[in-house]
């Protein structure tokens, strides 16, 4: 990354984390588990799997949230980074779009950055001529104003 890209100011910024309904259902199946556990194998075994259980979910709450930060040099979804200048479009997508481009019309060659819990996001397309990607897919909570970030 460049001087320039780093002394950037963040023009918007948005961290996507797991909500609490998809918390809930995984420590559910947890216990469930642990129960089932329990019943064929004791206490101890209950509860070392309720652990591991548990460490294995901190895991991947830490591991999954999606980080979208736009300077006004350049865009960053998760690992990926572009520059601004390479952007040529930029969609802001309902549910029923979203669905459809992550769905029915999925495009492979895509770079995406879906979050199964949200049902909102952008279409940014790309135009970099040595790079085959035709467009970002991103899940976001605040589409909207991503997507006015990005048009500025």
């Amino acid at each position: 990354m460049s001087t320039s890209a780093r002394n950037s100011p963040v023009v918007f910024k948005e961290r996507v984390g797991w909500p609490i309904w998809l918390w809930a259902f995984l420590l559910f199946l947890s216990g469930s588990l642990s129960v089932a556990i329990w019943a064929a194998l004791g206490n101890t075994w209950a509860e070392v799997s309720f652990l591991a259980q548990a460490l294995g979910l901190i895991f991947l709450w830490q591991s999954t949230p999606l980080e979208i930060e736009v300077t006004a040099d350049s865009l960053r979804v998760g690992p990926a980074r572009i520059e601004r200048k390479y952007i040529s479009g930029v969609t802001s997508l309902s549910n029923e779009e979203m669905r459809i481009l992550r769905g029915p019309k999925i495009n492979t060659a895509a770079y995406m950055q879906i979050r199964f819990w949200i049902s909102t996001g952008l279409k940014i397309t790309i135009s970099d001529p040595q790079d085959p990607t035709p467009y970002w897919l991103v899940s976001s909570k605040k589409a909207h104003q991503l997507a006015g970030a990005l048009k500025k």
